[in-house]
């Protein structure tokens, strides 16, 4: 592996994300990083989750998902969700029902309302697609970007 993989990949631009999952009992949230819009027509975003998560059990029953913009200020939220040893993630934040009925964090820049489409392997994760039912503006600011976190998820000791 090169040795400055770590580095330099902190250099690809992407955001910082809450996906928050449903199933018809349970209701989860982690952070995400690995985000993008895959398609226009129909309308598709892909993330990367790892399987052996208790929020991938979660989507896979449920099939819902909303993908809710971090702001630049929000890394508390960030370290919150990512923390994986916190069993309740959803207590202490506001949550609204989207139109499917996932939680949508009231406190995010933005959403997303996504139906799942498919899942494809890929490596130590999978990548989930998903089809975007509804989407909305929910305060204003600026968002969080992956090189934001410094190494909040631990990212830089498995590039090693």
């Amino acid at each position: 592996m090169p040795n400055n993989l770590a580095t330099v990949a902190k250099l690809l631009t992407h955001g910082v994300y809450v996906i928050a999952v449903k199933d018809d009992t349970r209701e989860h949230a982690f952070t995400a990083a690995w985000v993008m819009q895959v398609s226009f027509d129909p309308p598709l975003l892909a993330f990367s989750i790892n399987p052996q998560h208790y929020s991938y059990q979660i989507l896979k029953a449920g099939g819902l998902c909303s993908i809710n913009v971090l702001a630049h200020s929000q890394l508390p939220i960030a370290a919150h969700f990512g923390d994986s040893s916190i069993r309740d993630k959803m207590s202490g934040y506001s949550w609204q029902p989207a139109q499917s009925g996932v939680p949508v964090l009231t406190e995010a820049l933005a959403y997303f309302d996504c139906v799942l489409s498919h899942v494809t392997p890929a490596g130590d994760h999978e990548i989930v697609v998903c089809q975007i039912v509804d989407a909305g503006i929910l305060n204003n600011g600026k968002p969080m970007r992956y090189s934001d976190t410094d190494n909040l998820d631990g990212a830089d000791d498995l590039y090693r």
